[in-house]
């Protein structure tokens, strides 16, 4: 893990400091968890706007369709 400086004003540590002790958590383990959630929710978005832009046809699945059946 590398360490990095950010700068923040201090209305907005008071933030992070709060929901963090709420959490129960570092300052830290708070803050590298906000970014990945960010990150996470930015690439969702995109893989929700690339299937909005180019979303699979009717029939393109079907050939799992018997895959889909557990067999008794």
């Amino acid at each position: 893990m590398k360490i990095v400086r950010f700068k923040f004003d201090e209305a907005v540590i008071a933030e992070v400091d709060r929901a963090a002790s709420l959490l129960k958590m570092t300052r830290s383990a708070f803050v590298r968890d906000t970014l990945a959630n960010a990150i996470s929710r930015q690439d969702e978005s995109q893989h929700r706007r690339g299937y909005e832009a180019a979303p699979e046809a009717q029939d393109e699945f079907s050939i799992w369709a018997a895959e889909q059946v557990w067999p008794k």
